[in-house]
């Protein structure tokens, strides 16, 4: 059975930095892709950003020039680092893995920027 075990977040104060971690596990496939998500309260849930297999990235609009998302070696892994985090950043973030479009998701880890 496939878990998706995300680390990382909690309070950081505004213009620090956020890391945050996820891992897959029971599974030796590899993954298409993984990404981060975030939904604020009283709003979408929406992507922040994404890497795939081979070492693709995407990223939202909103963080492109300070966030950066890699895998963490052979492992189903990995990582986003994200600079200069503002209280607008403050949301519950999910990781997802596609397995050849079979989704799992984490349970999610709150993130609050204090000013």
């Amino acid at each position: 059975q496939i878990h998706i075990v995300e680390s990382g977040g909690g309070t950081v104060e505004s213009g620090g930095r956020l890391r945050l971690s996820c891992a897959v596990s029971g599974t030796t496939r590899n993954f298409h892709s993984m990404a981060w998500y975030r939904q604020a309260p009283g709003t979408q849930r929406e992507l922040v950003a994404l890497v795939t297999g081979d070492g693709g990235t995407a990223y939202a609009d909103s963080v492109n020039d300070r966030a950066i998302i890699a895998t963490d070696g052979p492992e189903n892994a990995m990582h986003l680092s994200m600079d200069d985090v503002q209280p607008r950043d403050t949301a519950k973030y999910y990781c997802r893995a596609d397995f050849a479009g079979n989704y799992f998701w984490g349970q999610g880890t709150q993130v609050t920027v204090s000013s």
